[in-house]
């Protein structure tokens, strides 16, 4: 499905096309994709035009708040069905997402995208076929397709996610990958067992908090990401802060030593663990 290519807008980009227009302006210079590229509006009483297309101003809009033309009018990026999954601006431009209120990506010290480019360079994805368990907002895919990945599958289960993914312009776009990324739509905890063995050369593992998806932290699973890998293969799997105690347990060395257990050479890294197959 192509990407929307519409306009996202903040409660600061709605005042800042606003206060132009209020100066006297007839065009206002900027983002309107969350940086992503620069343009020009074209602007009226009735509204301002963008990429061609006339758009209505919009009503007061909420801060911490991402909003899409959706054919009709300015409508949050957000959906709940469960859970409330909402796609959430960052001073960075680059956006992150929360479920639940929880936010998913770091984003205090900067950008999720720089962040991931961190970790992914971890496991030296260069010329590799990279496996990346939980797609999210496809950062880490993204970061290693720019580090020159020859094939990246990556699994996502949550549509909702998918969903966050088609409207923000920081997500890579399969279709433009020349094939060396393909998104699938499953839960990798089955999709694994169908991939072959020794399939790939890395592997980069972002689950959910451990809290709703201890599965994912199990050493059945770490047995299964250890037959798809080479030998020599790297992971990285994000775990959350490594000096962090939470309920008198330290995930990480639990990680750490699970790891091993399944056939790694496993050592804290960053906010996670990075493992070696053995």
């Amino acid at each position: 499905m192509t990407p929307y290519a519409g306009p996202l807008l903040t409660h600061q980009s709605a005042t800042t096309l606003r206060a132009a227009l209020a100066a006297g302006a007839a065009h206002w210079d900027g983002s309107l994709d969350l940086g992503r590229s620069s343009g020009r509006a074209l602007l009226d009483d009735g509204g301002w035009t963008w990429r061609g297309r006339h758009y209505p101003w919009p009503e007061a809009l909420k801060e911490r708040t991402l909003y899409w033309w959706d054919g009709d009018g300015y409508a949050p990026v957000s959906r709940y069905s469960g859970q409330l999954i909402k796609l959430v601006p960052t001073e960075w431009g680059v956006p992150t997402f929360e479920i639940d209120g929880i936010k998913m990506l770091p984003t205090v010290k900067e950008s999720p995208l720089d962040d991931a480019r961190r970790k992914v360079a971890l496991i030296q994805p260069g010329g590799k076929a990279v496996l990346d368990t939980c797609g999210g907002l496809g950062y880490f895919a993204a970061c290693a397709l720019d580090a020159g990945a020859a094939r990246i599958q990556s699994f996502e289960r949550n549509g909702d996610v998918l969903w966050l993914r088609w409207l923000n312009p920081w997500s890579p776009d399969p279709e433009t990958s020349g094939g060396r990324l393909a998104l699938t739509h499953a839960d990798v905890l089955q999709a694994l067992g169908n991939q072959p063995d020794a399939s790939f050369d890395a592997a980069l593992h972002d689950p959910p908090r451990f809290g709703i998806a201890g599965e994912l932290y199990s050493l059945a699973f770490y047995r299964q990401l250890a037959r798809v890998l080479r030998r020599g293969g790297r992971l990285f799997h994000y775990t959350g802060a490594p000096n962090r105690l939470s309920a008198g347990r330290n995930l990480p060395r639990e990680v750490v030593r699970r790891l091993e257990t399944a056939g790694f050479k496993a050592e804290p890294a960053l906010d996670g663990v990075l493992a070696i197959r053995r």
